[in-house]
């Protein structure tokens, strides 16, 4: 290499190699590395303006070196010594840091930082660590069963690949097993592969069982050093059967439930806590003194309410050695009278009754289409509102799965009734007829125009809600004209007229049926405007209620004189409109 550096810079190396200096403060640098990650090694010296060239090597075990990179100052180019163990691993950047790619446990050496003047060569060395992080521990070889009192052994704990070597440990329920001689028996060793240097370590384990070891989890764990120090890596959990006596039966119903409903299959599974376990029991079903013979399970299918009572079992040669369970089979009845479909007439009256007997206090849910009521139906003077599709539906909240529900349609009928209404618009040009329509089924609207006139808009339907809806017409009559509605469903015909002067004469407009929505709404302002005036007038409230009625008495007969004079009023009318067209 120095002879490709020219002949007097491999003079100038040749008489300052021998008296190479290490720069003061470095001292020994160690890198960490994992296997199979690049070696980032810096130079750590700082570059002198004089610099020539730089140059890494390494020291074998005698301390001889091996030179292995170079880098011109002047020229920038970067020269590998032909080192096989280094082929195509090596770089080294301009800062004259050198990486080595996929460290090997044979990466671990001494390496040299160089720096060359013409009158000096620096140096600062560096100490390369690698760690193998060991593969994950294993038990292998594992015992089939542990026997209770006998110590035998429960297997081998095998992890591989490490550097440097680690440590295992052997735990019990998480708690680690420290040798006691004739319990816990440790043997451990270990092995290094000679071509990679990786190590394999192996722990066998000789343990004593006892009952309490039963589902008792055992592990092992290596413990290795890695780059960032001390870690540890754990198997897999390995659960061995224990033998031993049996001492104790028990009795349980699979698969497990909180509560038992009527229907239900109920597998009744008897245990003795021996191992190997007992295969044969008897079983004792309420009423009945004899047991009977079976395996460690019987089933009863499609339980009844009657089924309620204590479960026994016991083993066939220890018939006193017994196992009990009371086992409640839950049981829920509903009946609702009416059900099915009803059909009813408006104004009747219909009792309903949903009645419940169960196991257990039962919670009862009405629904009305869906909607959730808050109490039960009553029906004293049904409604057209009142029809609907009516649900009874109890459950048991304790008892997943066990609800019944019966359902009511209710139907209810009317024959046609009309109200007729009329309102002529503020610009004085037309006038808006309209019929008010009650009934179900939802009678059929037809109007009729005695007279001449012209139609404005042709009629238009409401929506039809809770057995009522409207038509109306605007007209624009030249002359007294009679309007016809007729509503005609399956149980009646009805026919109603309306008298309606020409748009050149003034009349007295009739009020427009109040809806539902706006009912309820003056019915909830009318309970408001009481609820104030009762707590305000509390004192008086005896002379307030008797004023209130006498007020409202007043207010109605008002409304009819109003009404009748309005009546004959318009009846005048059209009688002197009558007596103009006959002259």
């Amino acid at each position: 290499m120095a002879s490709q550096a020219g002949p007097s810079c491999r003079l100038v190396f040749c008489l300052l190699i021998s008296a190479a200096v290490l720069r003061p403060g470095l001292g020994w640098y160690t890198v960490n590395s994992a296997y199979g990650d690049t070696i980032i090694m810096p130079c750590r010296l700082d570059v002198p303006q004089n610099l020539m060239f730089g140059k890494w090597k390494y020291e074998k075990p005698d301390g001889s070196p091996v030179f292995i990179a170079f880098r011109s100052s002047t020229k920038k180019s970067v020269q590998y010594d032909d080192v096989p163990e280094y082929k195509d691993r090596l770089s080294l950047s301009e800062n004259y840091t050198l990486s080595i790619s996929n460290a090997r446990i044979s990466d671990e050496k001494r390496f040299v930082c160089m720096l060359v003047t013409e009158d000096n060569v620096f140096e600062a060395p560096t100490i390369v660590k690698v760690f193998k992080q060991p593969s994950k521990p294993e038990i292998v070889s594992k015992a089939p069963f542990l026997e209770t009192e006998q110590l035998k052994k429960l297997g081998d704990c095998i992890s591989k690949d490490s550097y440097p070597d680690g440590n295992i440990t052997w735990y019990r329920s998480g708690k680690a097993l420290q040798p006691l001689e004739g319990v816990v028996v440790l043997i451990f060793k270990k092995q290094m592969d000679p071509v990679t240097q990786l190590y394999t370590m192996t722990s066998s384990l000789e343990y004593k069982a006892t009952k309490a070891d039963i589902q008792m989890p055992f592990t092992c764990s290596v413990m290795y050093y890695g780059p960032s120090g001390q870690k540890t890596v754990p198997s897999e959990e390995a659960i061995f059967d224990i033998y031993y006596p049996t001492e104790q039966v028990t009795i349980q119903v699979v698969p497990s439930k909180t509560a038992i409903k009527e229907g239900d299959n109920i597998t009744l599974k008897c245990l003795g806590n021996g191992n190997p376990p007992p295969e044969e029991f008897l079983f004792y079903l309420p009423g009945q003194p004899e047991g009977i013979r079976s395996s460690n399970t019987y089933t009863l299918t499609d339980v009844r309410r009657n089924a309620t009572g204590d479960y026994k079992c016991s083993l066939i040669d220890k018939k006193g050695m017994i196992a009990s369970t009371a086992i409640t089979v839950h049981y829920l009845d509903l009946s609702l009278n009416p059900s099915g479909e009803v059909t009813k007439q408006i104004g009747d009256a219909l009792p309903v009754s949903c009645t419940i007997s169960a196991s257990r206090n039962a919670t009862v849910v009405w629904m009305k289409d869906n909607i959730r009521l808050r109490s039960s139906p009553s029906f004293s003077s049904l409604q057209y509102q009142d029809a609907g599709n009516y649900v009874c539906e109890t459950a048991l909240q304790e008892v997943e799965g066990l609800k019944k529900r019966e359902s009511l349609t209710l139907i209810v009928e009317g024959k046609p009734q009309i109200k007729m209404t009329k309102k002529t618009d503020p610009s004085g040009l037309s006038k808006t007829i309209i019929c008010h329509v009650e009934g179900f089924p939802k009678p059929a609207i037809q109007w009729t125009i005695t007279g001449s006139g012209s139609v404005i808009n042709q009629a238009k339907e409401s929506p039809y809600i809770n057995g009522r809806y409207y038509s109306k017409i605007i007209i624009s009559p030249e002359e007294n004209v009679t309007l016809t509605c007729t509503a005609e469903n399956q149980l009646e015909r009805t026919v109603n007229s309306l008298n309606v002067s020409a748009i050149s004469i003034p009349e007295h407009d009739e009020a427009d049926e109040i809806s539902d929505e706006n009912r309820e709404k003056v019915n909830d302002q009318a309970k408001l405007i009481v609820g104030i005036v009762v707590g305000l007038l509390l004192a008086a409230l005896v002379a307030g209620v008797v004023y209130w009625l006498y007020m409202k008495k007043s207010k109605t007969a008002s409304k009819h004189v109003n009404k009748d004079l309005g009546n004959l009023e318009e009846n005048k009318k059209l009688e002197e409109n009558n007596h103009k067209t006959e002259a």
